[in-house]
């Protein structure tokens, strides 16, 4: 009997070792704990370069490019360093020009008749047949 194991467990079942399982017996067991080395996505001169480049309102795009990482990344990485702040959605702002609902109400109370039917007139012509109403009713 070897060394190596032949059923390892798989959450709750057991199974046949596979080469990946006898890979990572070797690392862990055989030759201390070491795992293999993972690849570092920034070292710690691209981050202090990115955080330089984002204090001085170089456009995320830019800072991406030199890094030969994506705009996506670069934003994940200044966030997680506490630099980067979002810019504020633009808020909308209510105009004064009257709903589809509020012309309909107006039509009702200047037409001799159902406005039903109308919901899918547009604005403009719904205005024009409230103004042509009450210009013949002043007249």
């Amino acid at each position: 009997m070897g060394i190596m194991p032949t059923i390892v467990r798989d959450g709750n079942i057991m199974r046949k070792t596979r080469w990946n399982d006898k890979l990572s017996f070797i690392c862990n067991v055989i030759m201390g704990k070491q795992k293999p080395m993972s690849k570092i996505n920034y070292t710690p001169e691209m981050v202090e370069t990115a955080i330089k480049a984002y204090k001085a309102d170089v456009p995320l795009e830019t800072i991406a490019f030199e890094l030969d990482r994506s705009v996506r990344s670069v934003r994940s990485k200044l966030v997680r360093e506490g630099v980067y702040i979002a810019k504020q959605k633009p808020i909308a702002i209510k105009s004064n020009v009257p709903t589809k609902k509020e012309l309909l109400r107006d039509l009702e109370v200047v037409a001799p008749f159902a406005v039903t039917g109308f919901e899918n007139a547009t604005k403009d012509a719904l205005q024009s047949l409230i103004n042509e109403f009450e210009r013949l009713k002043d007249g």
